[in-house]
Order: C-alpha cells, then structure tokens, then sequence
C-alpha cells in the first residue's frame, strides 16, 4: 500500500518540481507563449505569468528622441497595475539607439527614469532578426515598429488590440482610452 502511495504521489512531486510557468503555459494565450531574459539578471521569464492583465509591449532605446517616454510609460504603469495594466519592455538596438549591455540599459532606466515596469534583455524587434513576440505581433497587425517607442495593446485575452507609433505618447487620449476599455473586461 505504502509503494502504491509513493507512485501515486510521483506525479504531484515531479509537477512541483516544474517551473511555475510550465504549468501555466496551458492557460496562457499563444500571444504571451514566450520566455525571455529580464533586464536586470538575465534570468528567464515567462510572459505567461501575464496572463489575464492587459499588456502595452514597448520597444525601446537609451538614445533615442523618444526616450523620455520612459517616464510616462512609468507613469501609466504606475497609475493602472492595480486594475491590471503591465508595461512590457523590449530594448532594442535595431535603429542604432541602444547601449550595449542589459546592464547599462537597466542601470540607465533605473537611474535615469525610476522604471520599475518588466524590461526584458536587449533584442531585435523587426525583421527576420525579430524576437519571436514582435514577429507575432507584426505578423498579426501588419505593422512592425518603425522606429523606437513603438507599442503594442494586448487584451487580457491576449488578442492584440491595436498598434501605435512612436509618435503616440503615453499620455495620449486615444490610447489612454483604449486601454481604460480593456481594463473594463473581466
């Protein structure tokens, strides 16, 4: 009784010896069936833990003439977490605007903006080069970034929402709309 007991229990011990993402994989939307490195350890993350928030993927740069949107970006993380809102960022040296380590691009965020959002390790964000996420997300909408600070809006369903340009700041009505709408669903 005892060894049946012990096989029985195999399963359950084998499965809380798994990641805790690797479970949640089977819940999680294709959209957000993705692992990257953090920024600030490099250590694995899945995006999966996101499920069920409403994303704004950003990619972006440490000398760009946008980079002030980090302190928006921050600002609108800040104001919307709590109802489930995340910013996920995506450095990126695609267009020649990027330091060259994750950790001078974390200490550079860190120091310089407060970002306290998930930034993920520097990575291509277009072409055949692209992380596998802004692959998706452009094949998806037809529009991969054009330049730094490009956005995307994921439903807590993980459908893409919309895409925005750089030029749309994170204070700009028609984004701010769309996200208060999807913060609304449940």
């Amino acid at each position: 009784m005892i060894n049946t007991l012990r096989l029985l229990a195999l399963p359950l011990a084998i499965a809380a010896s798994l990641p805790a993402h690797a479970a949640d994989e089977a819940g999680c939307p294709k959209t957000l069936q993705h692992t990257f490195p953090r920024l600030q350890d490099e250590k694995p993350q899945s995006l999966c833990q996101y499920s069920g928030k409403v994303a704004l993927v950003v990619n972006t740069a440490s000398y760009c003439g946008f980079t002030p949107q980090y302190k928006g970006l921050e600002a609108l993380y800040a104001k919307y977490k709590d109802q489930g809102l995340v910013v996920l960022g995506f450095p990126s040296n695609d267009f020649a605007q990027e330091k060259s380590s994750n950790k001078e691009i974390a200490d550079f965020c860190e120091s310089t903006f407060g970002v306290k959002f998930p930034m993920f390790g520097k990575s291509s964000v277009r072409g055949r080069d692209a992380n596998p996420l802004f692959r998706q997300l452009a094949d998806q909408t037809g529009r991969a970034p054009l330049w730094n600070f490009h956005k995307y809006l994921i439903g807590r369903d993980g459908s893409i929402v919309a895409s925005y340009t750089s030029l749309t700041t994170p204070t700009d009505k028609a984004l701010l709309r769309d996200i208060e709408k999807q913060l609304a669903v449940h």
